[in-house]
C-alpha cells in the first residue's frame, strides 16, 4: 500500500511512510510499557508515547486535506486507495488512543486524552474521527463515552462525598480543640488566682516573722541582761551598784534593838 500510495503522489507517499514509522514507535512503546513496573517511569513513557499520538494525527489531518484535493477526487479508484488507506490510519490510531486511556487511568500524573479535554476535541478532530466510522463502530464509541462520562461523574460524586466527610471531621476536631482550649484558659485563670493568694499568703507570713523576730530578739536581750546582772551579783556580793535592783538584793529592815527602847 505504501509503494502505491507513493506512485500516486510523492508527498502523500512521504506522509505515509512517517505514519508508518509512528505506528511502529507507538507499538514498541506499548510494548514497553507493559514491562514497566514503576509508576514515575510508566508515566513519562504514556507521556512521550502520547506527544507521538498527536504527531500522529497532524500527519492523518494532513493526509486527509492533501485527498481532497481535486485531483484525487476525480478519479474513483485513486480516491477509494486513499480512502481505504485513510480509514486504516485512523482505526489504528485509534487502537493505540484505546490503549493510552486504558493506562492512563491507572496512571498519577497522566495528562489528557489526544482527542480530549477543551483543547484538544475540536469540530474538525472529531470530523476526522467520526467521518470513518460505520454506524455501529459510531454507537459503540457513543457508549464508550457514555460509560466513561458516567464513571468520571461516580469519581466525583466520591471525591465530594470524601471531601464533606473530612469537613465534617476537621470540623469536629476543631471543636474539640476549641472546647479543650477553653478549659485550659479556665484552669490557668484559677491557676492565676492561685499564685496570688499564695504571694499574699507569703508577704503576711513575712511581716509576721519579721515581728516575732523583733520580739524575740527583745526578750533575748532582756533575758541576757538579767542573767548577766546575777552573775555580776553572785560574784560580787557586795557591790552596792546593783543592790536597788528589784528582786536581787532584799530590802534593808530598820531594825531597833530593844534595849534603845528603854
Amino acid at each position: 500500500m505504501a509503494s502505491s500510495i507513493s506512485a500516486i503522489n510523492e508527498e502523500l507517499g512521504e506522509i505515509d511512510g512517517q505514519i508508518t514509522d509512528i505506528f511502529r514507535a507507538l507499538s514498541n512503546g506499548f510494548q514497553k510499557l507493559e514491562k514497566i513496573k514503576d509508576s514515575g517511569r510508566k508515566g513519562r513513557q504514556l507521556e512521550d508515547l502520547t506527544d507521538k499520538m498527536r504527531e500522529c494525527k497532524r500527519l492523518i489531518q494532513e493526509f486527509d486535506r492533501e485527498i481532497k484535493d481535486p485531483t484525487y477526487t476525480g478519479v474513483p479508484s485513486t480516491n477509494k486507495i486513499l480512502n481505504e488507506k485513510k480509514q486504516s490510519m485512523v482505526k489504528e490510531l485509534n487502537s493505540y488512543v484505546a490503549l493510552k486511556k486504558r493506562y492512563g487511568s491507572n496512571t498519577e500524573g497522566k495528562r489528557a486524552g489526544l482527542f480530549e479535554g477543551p483543547n484538544e476535541g475540536s469540530a474538525d478532530d472529531n470530523g476526522l474521527m467520526s467521518s470513518n466510522m460505520t454506524n455501529q463502530e459510531l454507537m459503540d464509541h457513543g457508549n464508550q463515552m457514555t460509560d466513561e462520562t458516567d464513571q468520571a461523574i461516580e469519581r466525583s460524586k466520591k471525591v465530594v462525598h470524601d471531601t464533606v466527610k473530612v469537613g465534617t471531621e476537621t470540623a469536629a476536631t476543631l471543636k474539640g480543640q476549641t472546647e479543650q482550649m477553653n478549659r485550659i484558659i479556665g484552669d490557668l485563670d484559677s491557676i492565676n488566682f492561685s499564685i496570688k493568694k499564695a504571694s499574699r499568703l507569703v508577704k503576711e507570713l513575712g511581716r509576721q516573722v519579721a515581728t516575732d523576730r523583733c520580739i524575740m530578739s527583745m526578750v533575748f536581750l532582756i533575758v541576757i541582761g538579767v542573767v548577766a546582772i546575777i552573775i555580776v551579783k553572785l560574784i560580787r556580793p557586795d557591790n552596792k551598784d546593783i543592790e536597788d535592783v528589784p528582786g536581787l538584793a532584799p530590802p534593808v529592815v530598820n531594825r531597833k534593838l530593844l534595849w534603845f527602847l528603854d
